[in-house]
């Protein structure tokens, strides 16, 4: 039977109605536990199967009243659970796996959910919250404690800080930063500009054309982020070294 139709014809109908009987398989070696989780799960929609399952190699074949709901309540390692879900979901497509156990990593939660599990319930949990999780699951979503999803959460906060703060560019205003970004040509005019020099004599004094130097001034304004020349004068005055440059001041009479 295709797994659509098997979902259409058994398990949403269980999902729809409140009232219908969910057919449960306990897998369990632990007889005590076994024990516990049946008397935890009676009088509830969880109808436990009346054969023991201590292992998946005594399940029976299953054919079209095939259970809605697989409970693993061993302490198996994640390879163990990653492969008991795919094995269980082999043989019944249309299932809800959960694993009940005492506490799990967020990893290997996530991990086990991309295997198939359904849930992951720890053993502390209330009588009444373990039934609305597994009746969360047969509804068709995955469940998760909130400890574990607020985990997960805050890792991936820890993520994104550690990779914006390796992956940031530098601050517009760093004067490093910056200084990288002009030319040796707009460097030399920046020190011009630091001496209040005018356009005719930064044309002079560099051997270039006035109009040349107007475009090189437009490109300074812009990478140190400045309105005017003299911003960029004082910019510069407060952030670049120039004491190796020639200090020959370029205004006339000083």
């Amino acid at each position: 039977m295709r797994h659509d139709v098997v979902y259409k014809e058994q398990i949403l109908p269980i999902a729809q109605d409140p009232f219908q009987n969910v057919a449960t398989v306990l897998i369990c070696q632990n007889l005590l536990l076994r024990t516990g989780i049946s008397h935890i799960l009676s009088g509830t929609r969880f109808t436990i199967s009346r054969e023991a399952y201590e292992d998946l190699s005594t399940l029976p074949a299953f054919a079209d009243d095939e259970p809605a709901l697989f409970i693993i309540c061993d302490s198996r390692s994640i390879v163990e659970y990653a492969s008991a879900a795919e094995e269980l979901k082999a043989r019944c497509p249309s299932a809800k796996v959960v694993v009940l156990a005492d506490a799990m990593e967020p990893e290997t939660v996530m991990e086990l959910c991309r295997a198939g599990l359904d849930g992951f319930c720890p053993t502390s949990m209330d009588r009444h919250a373990l039934v609305k999780a597994l009746e969360i699951v047969i509804l068709g979503e995955t469940y998760i404690p909130a400890s574990i999803g607020l985990m997960l959460l805050e890792q991936v906060r820890q993520g994104r800080a550690r990779f914006s703060h390796s992956s940031a560019p530098a601050p517009a205003n760093d004067p490093a930063a910056l200084q990288n970004k002009l030319s040796d040509r707009e460097a030399q005019i920046l020190r011009c500009l630091t001496q209040g020099a005018s356009n005719k004599v930064i044309a002079r004094e560099l051997g270039v054309a006035e109009a040349t130097v107007k475009v090189h001034i437009k490109a300074i304004l812009r990478k140190v982020k400045a309105s005017n020349r003299t911003q960029a004068a004082m910019w510069a005055t407060g952030n670049l070294d120039f004491a190796q440059e020639n200090p020959r001041s370029l205004v006339p009479g000083e």
